[in-house]
């Protein structure tokens, strides 16, 4: 049963395909599926990444054309979605093209509280057009709820580092908004693109389409990763995602959450839009492994983790570049400055 001193929340992850460039008929689907949510109780909705705008269209666009679909954090449209979270009682995260009172533009994500307050993120690496800046904050807020959330948006949650530092900055609740699954990837056994000719059919063959998400360029991908940042830092993760054709690529959807322990509480493979509901038990946090281990860390030993090592790439080159990874690069310049001892004979290295 619960632990009374620790609250439960209702939390529900959306997948739905963005019309591109339409943010008024994106709000209208947000405010729908939104209010469906808090008929069913929900405390927090968490729609995908750049929901309001589409996503991968973007980087076909000029600068100047991505200027004209920008909008400020207090933009007209987020300004809607904080009415409709004060309306609702509930909880709203969106996904837009940010006009950064710095002049620059950011792939952003604002968490809008029915208390009025709202938070937002910035895509740590961004790398969908060139004019899109990577933010260089971590984003963990309190909640009405008494639970402190986090924000990742889509290739952040990849880097292990950005999950372990916004589980160390308290957050317990990770809202993981994306546009993924059947992207082309360079990777002999990473996404390739889901086949058009199955989503045109998915009326007349549902269980065709459903096996593709569900399968290696979809959920199968997602299994490889995802479970394992809740499970090793002992968080809640809500995964949002588009659905369907976004551009060139089919999103695979795959909505789902995860608990502590990295099992799935709630899911769908439904090749069309879904709310994905659950009741998150914080009670299940104190003991989990992962924060059981967090507990272990030696930080004294981590100073290699913040030092370049000559090989880095900004987040488009590594993205996009197509030579594959020297897996030597910098190794006996890493090994020269670090604080650690190399393995040897003396000093036989740790298998788990």
């Amino acid at each position: 049963m619960p632990n009374d001193s620790q609250p439960i929340l209702r939390a529900s992850t959306v997948q739905f395909e963005a019309v591109p460039d339409r943010p008024d008929l994106n709000l209208e689907t947000i405010r729908r599926l939104a209010t469906m949510a808090s008929k069913d109780g929900t405390q927090l909705v968490v729609f995908p990444e750049m929901c309001l705008l589409g996503y991968w269209h973007l980087r076909r666009q000029t600068t100047k054309r991505l200027e004209e679909l920008a909008e400020a954090t207090d933009g007209p449209n987020i300004q809607a979605v904080r009415r409709l979270a004060r309306y609702l009682g509930v909880g709203i995260g969106v996904g837009y093209l940010e006009a950064g009172g710095d002049g620059k533009l950011y792939n952003s994500y604002t968490v809008c509280l029915p208390d009025g307050a709202h938070h937002t993120h910035r895509k740590i690496h961004a790398f969908e057009h060139e004019a899109i800046e990577s933010g260089s904050q971590f984003t963990v807020f309190d909640t009405p709820w008494g639970v402190k959330i986090g924000i990742l948006i889509c290739w952040d949650n990849n880097l292990v580092e950005n999950v372990r530092a916004t589980a160390l900055l308290g957050a317990t609740v990770l809202l993981a908004p994306h546009q993924t699954g059947g992207t082309d990837s360079p990777s002999p056994r990473g996404m390739k693109p889901i086949p058009a000719a199955l989503w045109e059919n998915r009326t007349a063959d549902p269980a065709a389409i459903q096996d593709a998400f569900r399968g290696p360029h979809g959920r199968e991908w997602l299994m490889r990763w995802l479970p394992a940042r809740a499970h090793d830092n002992g968080i809640f993760i809500l995964f949002s995602n588009g659905v369907g054709p976004d551009d060139n690529e089919i999103r695979t959807g795959n909505a789902m959450i995860i608990d502590p322990y990295g099992s799935i509480v709630a899911e769908t493979w439904v090749a069309d839009e879904a709310i994905v509901t659950a009741d998150l038990d914080l009670s299940l946090i104190p003991l989990s492994t992962g924060r059981r281990w967090i507990r272990g860390r030696r930080p004294e030993l981590y100073g290699l983790l913040t030092q370049r090592q000559g090989h880095e790439f900004d987040a488009r080159a590594a993205r996009f570049s197509p030579d594959p990874v020297n897996l030597q690069q910098g190794h006996t310049e890493m090994l020269r400055h670090a604080d650690v001892t190399p393995p040897s004979a003396s000093h036989p290295p740790l298998i788990y």
